[in-house]
């Protein structure tokens, strides 16, 4: 036995431990591995092992033992000196870690299943190394504002999954001031909440304002769950009409002033007494705040980090295209890199990610979101008319890592803001890391594997051409992705069958 990072005692076999071989693969696998259905591998008890195995606080030889979905026996040091009873699957020096939790995507099912939808979604997730995603309740139609709207989006998501998907739900002002629809909402399942704090662009999810979000964190209060807050609020008293001369809608800086930092900055003062009563003896104690995608790296970050001093149940999330691009490099016309809100200047990217490696920024998320190629009005160029959005979710891992080497990120740092803190956040206790107990959601990886995103490179989004990622120089290639055991992905193919759990909260 050996004490896990959390503190508990975990089952770890000995490097001595000898057993007879029955069945080995070696990465890369030149022909089929001979799964059907849910898995590309005939097994439910076997191994995978490489000299990079991000576990227990460490970086190394290791191999570790999948049965019936869950990981069952860590075996720490070189596992090629032993050999083990089970069918091995030998990734040589392949970074396995646990798989990506990304929990802010918009799968856009029902209703808008042109725009992506669960089963091109989700197969983008598996071929990115995501192996659980939480769906926002809104960019699908009807939103996921009732019990009734959740069931909606069950059906729509049945047979389609080949990933684990959870759901948040919508807080808005129809709900807020009544308790038992949101019980009613979290009662049958919803992982949280997500609310707007300004005008979400989705007409049947209107925005809330501070008393709706007081309101709806006394109910999250009695589930112990989170809120997630899109902040950003209109200041009453200032004036951003833009002067004739900022009115080019082709030009990125026109929308960038369109939306300056001080709506986040107002929306996060706004939020002041909320986050107040998240604390210990306050009115909503036992439940919390997420402020998702934060792009404002100076006063809304500064007032937030005073809020957890404080003592705050508060977390913070950015997002890859923030730290990847700057208002700078983003080209004229170039409406694939308007979301909201706005990639901001190359100081703001590099505060970011120094907050984020300082761990002022708790985690990371692709708030993917994509629309059908029309919306992004690509050929007009019009940044205040385009849909707003950045679609990325098979690329966040390549990017966060390709962008994030120049300041030193260690693999430990990728599980955590990946996978650990968002299995918290959502709260999934059995996924975010590599110990026996846990879910075998896996991802399997070459960091040092360079790409070019491309047309030659196999795209699973619905619209391959609108992501801001295209062109781009990648290193970082998913080789297998497991998800509860089932290797969904392997070497640019996918399972037969779409076997991934919807996730609802008990």
């Amino acid at each position: 036995m050996a004490a896990s990072a959390k503190g508990r005692l975990v089952p770890v076999l000995a490097v001595a431990a000898a057993l007879a071989a029955v069945l080995l693969y070696r990465a890369p696998f030149s022909k089929s591995l001979g799964g059907e259905g849910c898995s590309l591998l005939p097994h439910d008890h076997f191994w995978i092992a490489s000299d990079r195995v991000v576990t227990l606080g460490r970086v190394g030889p290791s191999a570790v033992e999948v049965k019936g979905g869950l990981i069952n026996a860590i075996a720490v040091g070189d596992y090629r000196s032993f050999v083990l009873r089970r069918p091995l699957l030998d990734y040589g020096d392949a970074v396995i870690m646990p798989g990506l939790i990304d929990v802010h995507a918009h799968l856009d099912e029902p209703g808008r299943a042109e725009w992506e939808g669960f089963s091109n979604g989700t197969r983008a997730a598996a071929a990115g190394g995501i192996t659980t995603l939480v769906d926002m309740p809104l960019n699908s139609f009807p939103s996921t504002v009732s019990e009734e709207t959740l069931k909606l989006k069950l059906e729509a998501a049945r047979d389609k999954l080949y990933v684990d998907v959870g759901f948040w739900g919508g807080l808005v002002p129809e709900n807020a001031f009544n308790p038992s629809a949101l019980e009613g909402l979290l009662k049958a399942g919803v992982l949280g909440l997500k609310s707007f704090m300004c005008p979400s662009g989705i007409n049947d999810f209107p925005m809330t304002n501070s008393t709706h979000i007081e309101e709806g964190l006394v109910t999250l209060a009695k589930y112990k769950r989170s809120l997630l807050i899109h902040a950003e609020r209109i200041p009453e008293a200032e004036d951003h009409d833009l002067q004739e001369d900022e009115l080019d809608p082709r030009s990125y800086m026109t929308y960038l002033k369109s939306r300056p930092p001080s709506w986040e900055e107002a929306a996060i003062r706004d939020l002041q007494r909320a986050m107040k009563d998240t604390e210990l003896g306050g009115r909503s104690e036992g439940a919390h705040i997420h402020i998702v995608h934060l792009s404002d790296a100076k006063t809304s970050l500064e007032l937030m980090k005073d809020a957890k001093r404080s003592g705050a149940s508060l977390s913070i999330e950015t997002c890859p295209h923030y730290l990847a691009f700057s208002s700078e490099e983003v080209p004229d016309g170039d409406t694939r890199f308007k979301c909201s809100p706005p990639i901001r200047d190359d100081t703001n990217r590099e505060n970011l990610w120094k907050a984020l490696l300082d761990g002022h920024i708790d985690m990371l998320s692709s708030d993917h979101s994509p629309s059908t190629p029309d919306l992004k009005l690509m050929e007009e160029g019009d940044f205040l008319r385009a849909w707003g959005g950045i679609s990325s979710l098979q690329f966040v891992l390549p990017v966060t890592w390709s962008y994030g080497r120049k300041y030193g990120v260690t693999l430990n740092q990728l599980a955590s803001w990946w996978s650990e803190r968002p299995a918290k956040l959502a709260g999934q206790k059995n996924k975010g890391a590599i110990l026996p107990g846990y879910h075998a959601d896996i991802v399997v990886w070459k960091p040092e594997t360079e790409f070019q995103l491309d047309n030659n490179h196999a795209i699973y989004h619905k619209h391959q051409n609108i992501s801001a990622y295209l062109g781009k120089q990648l290193s970082g290639k998913v080789l297998s992705t497991f998800v509860r055991g089932n290797l969904v992905f392997a070497e640019d193919k996918h399972a037969n069958a779409a076997c991934g759990v919807p996730i609802l909260a008990k």
